[in-house]
């Protein structure tokens, strides 16, 4: 017995009764009659890599900031159709987890019907996808992939210092360019560009944002302490199974946490997940989602949210800003 006023994608009135002459002229009102459905505010997905074509990760360096997802949108994939049903409306297009620094995301809204360019949400920050653990350092590639650099964790570290700091030296010479009288410029040669090294300058510059794979402690404290020593922040760290062990350094670096509701167990830096995790996050004050990271279990993230009531006792409406506000609070789209 509630109606709702929409106007230009925002809602603008609840209650009983409303009157449309109180918000809109005759001709722009359109009245949909939801007697006997439930409205449900859309489903946000963190981390998803649905309508991508031809594979997700550029895994042949270690360092691939250069590479966006955003240029192999599949519009048709019917994952999309199938995810609207189940109320999600918008996802993160995740690059792969098999570098350090692998590509660069896409934001969109699952528009069935639309080409690629008309799903990519306008005017959404620039992400970038990070990885720790044993997809980067190739544990579980066999011994045909054991060729390329990091193979251990103490490697993983090395290629996200060696990237800022190839990083900083390139804005500077940019910096140093820029500054010149244009009758210096006229004699110099100017740096060459680096498509690579552009991407992480914007993150030191805090205009592309990092969505982080991982799982460990050791490796999620040790990546926050690289972005804080040079001088940018993490701004979600995603499956994050043992983030309930660092809840309240995540919060003090400033970044939010998107796990899964209750996986664990299928490799071996997995075996300290709890179904438990999201509540304690929660509890502890840092923003906190579940993400699918599957085609098929985001087509019902509003029963994963559920389970964050049964694990843990989070309160319904704040377990459901587990899939809705506190995944575009993430991802920047929450206005």
């Amino acid at each position: 017995n509630t109606d709702v006023a929409i106007s230009e994608g925002k809602i603008i009135a609840i209650g009983a009764l409303l009157n449309p002459n109180d918000y809109f002229s005759e001709e722009e009102c359109q009245t949909i009659d939801a007697s006997n459905f439930n409205l449900t505010c859309g489903i946000i997905d963190e981390h998803s890599h649905i309508a991508i074509s031809r594979g997700v990760n550029e895994g042949s360096q270690a360092v691939t900031a250069e590479v966006s997802i955003a240029d192999v949108i599949n519009p048709n994939d019917h994952n999309i159709y199938r995810q609207l049903a189940g109320g999600t409306v918008a996802s993160q297009l995740l690059h792969g987890s098999a570098n350090p620094i692998g590509g660069q995301a896409a934001m969109i809204k699952l528009r069935w019907g639309s080409n690629a360019e008309e799903m990519k949400i306008v005017g959404a920050d620039g992400f970038i996808k990070f990885a720790l653990g044993e997809n980067v350092k190739q544990s579980n590639w066999g011994d045909f992939n054991r060729v390329r650099f990091p193979q251990s964790r103490m490697g993983v570290e090395q290629v996200f210092y060696d990237a800022f700091y190839r990083a900083r030296k390139y804005q500077l010479e940019w910096d140093l360019y820029n500054a010149m009288p244009s009758s210096m410029k006229r004699k110099s040669e100017s740096p060459r560009e680096d498509l690579e090294l552009n991407t992480l300058v914007e993150i030191l510059k805090s205009e592309r944002f990092v969505t982080c794979h991982s799982y460990v402690q050791s490796e999620i404290n040790m990546l926050m302490h690289v972005a804080d020593s040079m001088h940018f922040s993490i701004n979600t760290f995603t499956h994050i199974l043992e983030g309930y062990k660092v809840a309240e350094k995540m919060k003090t670096h400033g970044a939010g946490g998107s796990t899964f509701s209750d996986w664990w167990a299928y490799k071996f830096e997995v075996y300290d997940a709890i179904p438990y995790a999201g509540s304690l996050m929660h509890a502890r004050g840092a923003v906190v989602s579940f993400n699918s990271d599957s085609s098929d279990l985001a087509r019902r993230m509003n029963l994963e949210a559920a389970k964050a009531v049964k694990y843990g006792g989070t309160s319904e409406e704040a377990a459901l800003k587990f899939v809705t506000l506190n995944p575009a609070k993430q991802l920047h789209i929450d206005q």
